[in-house]
């Protein structure tokens, strides 16, 4: 698996495809760390079951909507990453930026754009989530994500009896990434070289004629 300086190297490079700013926007921080025993590592939360949020108790991205005035997708990634987890990215190492993606919940449209941006902190610090918005936050080594037996396809909440690609990181039954922050590791992994095997792109065509458009 790659390490910081190749991460550094191949999102130099990488030109994001960038949507039209929308009324609705909200945007994501990707944390990176190198950890001496078990590599790269990228940062996860758990968010809180809360109701009104359609990615509620969701695996993700520290990160949350643009909403103050004049803020920028990128401002709106660092304010949230520390409320949410503690972190501040005011010193972080900021390595590229993904492409923009389509807000979408349990595969219907919810008219909102959301952007990633991808940092590097050498000595994160303890992390510290916010009780209202995050149930549990940790660090999972870049390489196990792309373990076979950690790959799975499941039905999820909302979602019927359709199947979504998904990546276990902790608790089986719990904390499995899929959905928006499956499709930004898509994107992340295809930055660096080494695309999934399965890719929610794939799918796109058999989620509109299960959930349509909107």
């Amino acid at each position: 698996m790659p390490n910081i300086d190749e991460i550094r190297r191949a999102l130099a490079g990488y030109q994001p495809t960038l949507a039209k700013q929308q009324e609705r926007a909200a945007s994501v921080a990707l944390v990176l760390r190198e950890h001496a025993e078990r590599g790269t590592e990228i940062l996860f939360i758990e968010r809180a079951e809360k109701e009104g949020d359609p990615w509620s108790g969701h695996m993700a991205f520290p990160g949350g909507r643009v909403d103050l005035p004049d803020e920028s997708p990128e401002e709106a990634a660092v304010r949230e990453t520390l409320e949410e987890v503690g972190l501040s990215l005011a010193g972080a190492e900021r390595l590229g930026r993904l492409d923009d993606l389509e807000g979408r919940n349990a595969g219907r449209a919810v008219g909102m754009v959301i952007s990633a941006f991808v940092y590097h902190l050498a000595e994160p610090g303890s992390l510290v989530p916010q009780e209202s918005e995050v149930r549990e936050a940790f660090w999972v080594p870049v390489r196990e994500l792309v373990e076979p037996t950690r790959q799975v396809r499941r039905a999820f909440h909302g979602t019927g009896s359709f199947e979504f690609p998904g990546i276990v990181v902790g608790e089986p039954d719990r904390h499995v990434v899929w959905g928006l922050t499956y499709r930004f590791l898509e994107v992340f992994f295809r930055a660096l070289g080494r695309p999934f095997p399965t890719r929610w792109v794939d799918l796109e065509a058999a989620i509109r004629d299960r959930f349509g458009p909107e």
